[in-house]
């Protein structure tokens, strides 16, 4: 049985816990818990800033989802995709989306580029990622060899910060050889 809260353990893991360039936006989730899933995920895979576009709930209404993590991540909330677009172009983050759209490249064959900060963004449970956003950034897809052809997206979100950190580290472990 633990004998340590949630937070004691998280706490006594920030001496070792490690970070990455790379953040999380999230679309105006029709479902909160989406939006808790990300912030788990942030948090457990080292992202420290999740970015959201539209409605943020309120944090009691997410903590118990997200693990407890979303007072280990930065929210930033945006009203417009073209207010995040101007975010990233200000600090010089690139942005990669999912969507299914033509031109969209296979995650599996997607080079990150580390040279500065990557945002990764997931769109809308029905809308997906607007427009704007899309003919701005780097657009990958998740191949998916089932019948289905579209995953949820927090899960999408948790596959395209899987690969981006391996790929990180990949590439961290080569330049110290």
């Amino acid at each position: 049985m633990r004998t340590e809260t949630r937070r004691q353990r998280y706490d006594k893991k920030l001496a070792t816990a490690k970070t990455y360039p790379i953040s999380l936006c999230a679309i105006n989730f029709r479902v909160d818990d989406n939006l808790a899933h990300l912030i788990r995920s942030a948090g457990c895979f080292g992202a420290k800033t999740v970015y959201v576009i539209g409605h943020v709930p309120d944090r009691s209404e997410i903590k118990s989802s997200s693990g407890s993590l979303i007072d280990y991540v930065n929210i930033v909330q945006f009203s417009t995709p073209q207010a995040f677009l101007e975010h990233c172009r200000k600090e010089k983050i690139k942005v990669v989306a999912a969507e299914l759209v033509e031109g969209a490249r296979p995650l599996s064959s997607y080079d990150f580029d580390f040279d500065g900060h990557t945002c990764l963004v997931v769109g809308n449970e029905s809308t997906g990622v607007p427009t704007e956003i899309t003919s701005s950034s780097d657009v990958v897809y998740i191949e998916m060899p089932g019948v289905g052809y579209c995953l949820n997206t927090a899960q999408t979100a948790n596959i395209l910060l899987y690969e981006a950190i391996n790929q990180y580290e990949a590439r961290s472990n080569i330049r110290l050889r």
